[in-house]
């Protein structure tokens, strides 16, 4: 049976938290609904200290975005988003749309349709998340999006060239400099200035999830993205100096991300324990990460494979880092988890920015019942159907006649009968 090395905070402490976030979302998405762009202007400058004449960036100011950046750092964003295009292509080309005679005169088909808007949701604030605007806006393009939005906070008090290049170099036909709920609120509902958009992406903190769950419906999501979670499973084969610096990489994204070790060494999870605190000791994002590790950091002791497998199914991380003597093992038999990163010489950072896999992954166990955004997200699967022949409209008019009649829906049961009626001239059982 597993046994917990470490743990983190209390769920009860989890819960009040969650309620004190839904609470603040709540205020402000009812603000920008009621004021529009009064309200988005109003929360920007409370929390980012932002308020411009126009959260909307002209060509001179990407220009300007352009000219900030060196070659090397212009190229590197390309050389990304060239791996998160190709491996988007691939995946739109295995949607192949279908038509099939499914008995003789019935024909049934789907169609693959793009949605029409997206607003594409960009970290910046805490960290300049440029990969972001990759995995939405690239991928959106590719899927087919005619009106993608981009938008994204203030970095140190002004919009981030590198963000605003990634944007720009991806595709977006909107790029706004504006962050937050005031930001999600604002692509969903729609103000005096910004169009509503009828779909919305990408990762962000606490309070941008709860935006989009508290959303859903008035606009699509691709998933509730955030705060960001990682899980390493490791046995002896690899030590814990690799373990600590995968717990931590993913530990700085914020105060409330995840990290979790399970392994079946004692040794191994002890070593990483202490290699964690050495660590801490000189990461610069030491701040962050450290106060994850200590509230969210979990050490998980299981007994065997079969074990790790099992919780690591239950806890349907987002990322799950397998470094193991055979890691296709996890591959073949876990269900559950955003996305697998398999082996010592992989890992998380890669899918994060450049290995062409997308980012923007399920978390908080949602991983039970969906996977990461990828085109598909971007696109709805539309059935129709065609009766050929009077013979088949006959043929399964007769059938919906007497199973409409089993549920009594008599103006269904009619949309049968006159057919059959009309096409074989004779009334209906």
């Amino acid at each position: 049976m597993a046994r917990y090395l470490k743990t983190g905070i209390t769920e009860s402490a989890a819960a009040d938290a969650d309620a004190q976030v839904r609470a603040t979302v709540e205020e402000i998405v009812a603000d920008v609904k009621a004021r529009g762009d009064a309200a988005v202007r109003d929360w920007s400058a409370k929390f980012d200290g932002w308020s411009p004449d126009s959260f909307y960036l002209g060509q001179a100011e990407i220009d300007a975005a352009y000219a900030a950046l060196d070659p090397q750092t212009i190229e590197d964003i390309r050389f990304a988003q060239a791996q998160v295009r190709n491996f988007a292509q691939i995946q739109r080309d295995s949607m192949q749309d279908v038509e099939v005679e499914t008995l003789p005169g019935v024909v049934l088909g789907h169609k693959h349709i793009p949605v029409q808007a997206v607003g594409c949701y960009v970290p910046g604030g805490k960290y300049p998340l440029v990969a972001s605007a990759h995995m939405s806006v690239v991928t959106a393009k590719v899927a087919g999006c005619a009106r993608i939005v981009s938008v994204a906070p203030p970095y140190q008090g002004k919009p981030n060239p590198a963000i605003v290049v990634a944007m720009h170099m991806a595709g977006a036909d909107e790029i706004l400099c504006v962050g937050g709920v005031q930001a999600v609120a604002a692509m969903a509902l729609g103000t005096e200035t910004i169009a509503p958009v009828d779909m919305i992406v990408g990762p962000g903190n606490a309070f941008v999830a709860e935006a989009k769950r508290q959303l859903f419906g008035r606009v699509g999501i691709d998933l509730l993205a955030g705060p960001t979670e990682t899980l390493v499973i490791a046995d002896e084969t690899v030590d814990g100096e690799l373990c600590a610096a995968d717990l931590l990489g993913q530990a700085e994204h914020g105060p409330n991300s995840p990290a979790v070790l399970l392994t079946t060494s004692e040794k191994l999870a002890r070593d990483t324990m202490r290699e964690v605190e050495r660590q801490l000791t000189v990461l610069p994002t030491a701040a962050i990460a450290g106060k994850a590790w200590a509230d969210y950091g979990q050490v998980i002791l299981a007994d065997d494979e079969d074990e790790m497998v099992r919780v690591a199914d239950e806890i349907a991380s987002e990322h799950v880092q397998v470094m193991t003597r055979d890691p296709d093992r996890f591959l073949r038999d876990m269900r559950n988890y955003g996305a697998l990163f398999l082996g010592e010489r992989t890992n998380v950072s890669y899918g994060d920015k450049v290995i062409g896999t997308n980012h923007t992954l399920p978390t908080r166990r949602n991983a039970r019942f969906t996977g990461g955004l990828w085109v598909g997200k971007f696109i709805k699967t539309c059935t129709y159907q065609r009766v050929l022949t009077n013979e088949a409209s006959v043929h399964i008019g007769e059938y919906c006649s007497r199973l409409c009649a089993i549920e009594g829906f008599a103006g269904h049961k009619e949309q049968a009968d006159i057919r059959i009626r009309r096409y074989t001239r004779r009334n209906a059982a």
